[in-house]
């Protein structure tokens, strides 16, 4: 019997929907263009405790195929937002998520993880330009029906944040985040890293790199990005003993960033 009226709900929907659809181009309404989902990057800066519930919140709502590094944040302790927050030990890890499940996906971390308390860290999403086929089938496979709204897609106009990453020798990050911070960068994640076979590059650039690097990453708003960058530019780019090499790339949907930008998103999911 339940079955029954189920069935006859989604076929009452299905003929209202028809009916929407025929009065809305009589009236020259246009109904909205579904684009098909693509996969994005999600990066999450968690404390160590958290970094298995990351992957089963996801795995609960959804599918990743996830990556983890060890970092360390930079922020001071009366910081409440941004990038690394807190001097502890950090899990960086990247996945790769389906872009139909991202606002479940972001909602379900922000929740079940508890990202807008002090210190649990953030998570945010970054647009890519190109994946294997193989794997961006598979990860959008999980949210095959869920296709993006056109309009809703994040664009240049619409992004409010970006990513700095800045890679320097290692002994470096801590005089580059100063650098940022006096600019207002609220604070990093340092993650060790080692560079491999640059003596190429290195003859087009005209400088010689460290092997042993460490990146900094830092979250800023778009309005704040052009002075920490100069700033990084000037303290430690190549052209310095840090030798650091100074990129930004955009980032499209925010968790745990601050208490504002939480009940906006809160407001924007239960519209």
């Amino acid at each position: 019997m339940a079955k029954q009226i189920k069935q006859q709900r989604s076929e009452v929907r299905s003929v209202l929907r028809t009916a929407g659809s025929a009065l809305g181009s009589k009236l020259g309404v246009r109904t909205a263009v579904k684009l098909p989902g693509r996969v994005k990057l999600l990066v999450s800066i968690v404390n160590k405790r958290d970094e298995e519930r990351i992957k089963d919140v996801i795995d609960e709502v959804s599918v990743a195929l996830m990556i983890k590094f060890e970092g360390f944040g930079t922020a001071h302790s009366q910081v409440l937002d941004y990038l690394g927050i807190g001097e502890t030990e950090k899990t960086v890890a990247f996945s790769l998520i389906p872009e139909g499940d991202e606002d479940l996906i972001m909602r379900e971390i922000r929740n079940k993880i508890s990202l807008y308390l002090v210190g649990r860290g953030i998570s945010f999403t970054v647009p890519l330009t190109g994946i294997s086929e193989i794997i961006a089938n598979g990860i959008t496979g999980a949210a095959a029906e869920k296709g993006i709204e056109e309009g809703k897609r994040m664009t240049e106009e619409t992004r409010k944040y970006d990513l700095i990453v800045a890679a320097v020798a290692a002994g470096f990050a801590e005089e580059a985040m100063e650098a940022a911070r006096a600019v207002g960068a609220a604070g990093g994640t340092i993650i060790h890293a080692h560079s491999l076979g640059n003596a190429k590059a290195e003859q087009f650039i005209g400088v010689s790199l460290m092997q042993e690097q460490d990146l900094l990453l830092i979250l800023t708003k778009r309005e704040g990005k052009l002075p920490i960058m100069q700033a990084l530019f000037d303290k430690v780019g190549l052209k310095t003993q840090a030798g650091g090499i100074i990129f930004s790339v955009p980032v499209d949907k925010t968790a745990g960033i601050s208490v504002a930008d939480e009940t906006q998103a809160e407001e924007k999911e239960g519209a």
